[in-house]
């Protein structure tokens, strides 16, 4: 192992700079008269003047030294460092090395090149060499004849697919992409109430796929589904088909390739499908939250996989979700909802924003039974052929909103057990009153989806918003 000298100059250069070929002279000079101390990043026989150059190519010395810039020239005394200089300058150099007029026959001075060692395809190995990932989570070391994919699956880490096995060169890559401290506490994750780190977060977001600029958008949601006012534990525990619903709002979505367009809710974009795995992966790895222990859903969906996607705000005429929640245009942010896979509303014959209008209240009264007054909450999906309807029809979203509220308000008495010779039905205590499918903050509406065709959507909730209730969250996202 290279070491520094007790006392005396280190010079690191490597052949691939042409500084360092420019003070080669210089280097063999001091090398000769001071016994400067010399090691090359990349080539131990540069400078070829030199008797003795030390083999830096592994760059453990650079790493330790911190090398920025070759070449660089240290002087140690009493095996410390009390003066550094790098790149080229003559007057520097003259002060570190103690010679008046050094390289005389040289330019003044000349920048360096970057060290190697700075390399980040080279940093994070050495980071790991050295001990100094900064990850607190246990290594589990995979024997030399184990696969590390199958290896995931045996540990019980998987949703049931294949993941990314989280290496600690990836686990630093994917905590570059935030500046939240890795060791930060978001909360407790249930149903194990285990505290849930940036670290840990990144960990299953590496498992996920997910490429580093998409943590804060997982981080963001991750805080939303530990919000009380989610209840990540009911929605665990329940037997119905729920799981997070994430809607990303926002320049982030756009800036990372969200898809918020054709084939919104299904397969093919990375961002959308890997942030909603890392977060029902967080939940399983980190909580404890597995099928056949709390998960207790009876159907269960295949949005439990994934169900993550951004809203067109670039192609909408609407008002987006952001601002519906309190939040100014533009915010970055992430709503969690609990939903239900998609429950199609197909109308490709209605003209006026009342015709759809009627269309989306039927479709929605018939969340979870058409009897069933009041109902879980819901998020209304529109395509933009849709909307286009409504907006050249003169309705704002608000007025959809309204709209609709007010077509699910019905007499109890048309709801009550045994009507449509259905025994779901509204509290028999309601009769003579007027009783809402949902509630006013129980409706969502956001815009998605491809150009063409009149499909739009409804994601059904958990529960009825109440403060008992699981209730859909909004959280700006952090860098």
């Amino acid at each position: 192992m290279l070491t520094v000298p007790n006392d005396g100059l280190l010079a690191i250069v490597k052949r691939d700079c042409p500084t360092c070929e420019l003070v080669a002279p210089v280097v063999a000079q001091l090398a000769a008269d001071q016994g400067l101390q010399v090691c090359s990043q990349d080539d131990p026989g540069f400078p070829e003047a030199v008797d003795k150059v030390g083999d830096d190519r592994e760059l453990d010395l650079s790493h330790r030294l911190n090398i920025e810039i070759v070449p660089t020239l240290i002087r140690f005394s009493d095996g410390q460092e009390v003066a550094r200089t790098f790149g080229w300058d003559r007057d520097a150099w003259g002060n570190v090395a103690g010679v008046d007029n050094l390289g005389a026959d040289l330019p003044d001075q000349r920048p360096g090149c970057g060290g190697l060692n700075q390399d980040p395809s080279r940093l994070a190995e050495l980071k790991i060499r050295h001990g100094e990932t900064g990850i607190q989570a246990r290594r589990v070391v995979i024997g030399e004849e184990e696969d590390a994919i199958e290896a995931c699956y045996d540990r019980g880490w998987s949703d049931g697919l294949p993941v990314v096995p989280p290496t600690e060169a990836r686990v630093m890559a994917m905590l570059e992409g935030t500046s939240r401290a890795p060791e930060e506490i978001l909360g407790h994750m249930p149903p194990n109430l285990t505290p849930c780190t940036v670290e840990k977060v990144a960990i299953n977001a590496v498992m996920a796929g997910c490429k580093p600029e998409y943590m804060p958008v997982v981080l963001a949601a991750v805080d939303a589904i530990l919000e009380q006012d989610f209840g990540m534990h009911g929605v665990l525990a329940s037997t119905r088909f729920v799981g997070p619903v994430l809607i990303v709002n926002g320049p982030i979505a756009r800036r990372i390739g969200m898809n918020a367009g054709g084939n919104v809710l299904g397969q093919g974009n990375r961002a959308n499908a890997t942030i909603g795995r890392a977060v029902q992966l967080a939940v399983r790895n980190i909580g404890g939250g597995k099928p056949g222990g709390v998960d207790r859903a009876t159907l269960g969906s295949p949005g439990k996989y994934s169900y993550c996607f951004a809203e067109d705000e670039t192609g909408s005429a609407w008002t987006p979700l952001t601002m519906d929640r309190g939040l100014a245009a533009g915010t970055d942010a992430v709503t969690v909802f609990a939903g239900y896979g998609l429950q199609g509303v197909v109308d490709e014959r209605g003209r006026t924003p009342e015709d759809l209008a009627a269309t989306f209240a039927t479709s929605l009264r018939a969340i979870d039974n058409i009897n069933k007054f009041p109902s879980p909450d819901a998020v209304l999906v529109v395509c933009p052929e849709h909307e286009r309807t409504f907006v050249e029809g003169g309705w704002d979203k608000a007025r959809l909103h309204l709209e609709l509220l007010e077509r699910l308000t019905v007499p109890a008495d048309d709801v009550m057990p045994g009507q449509h010779g259905i025994q779901e039905g509204a509290d028999p205590a309601l009769k003579g009153q007027m009783v809402a499918k949902l509630p006013p903050e129980g409706l969502l509406i956001v815009r998605a989806g491809g150009g063409a065709g009149k499909f739009s959507g409804i994601i059904a909730g958990f529960t009825v918003s109440s403060p008992n209730s699981s209730r859909p969250v909004t959280k700006e996202v952090r860098s």
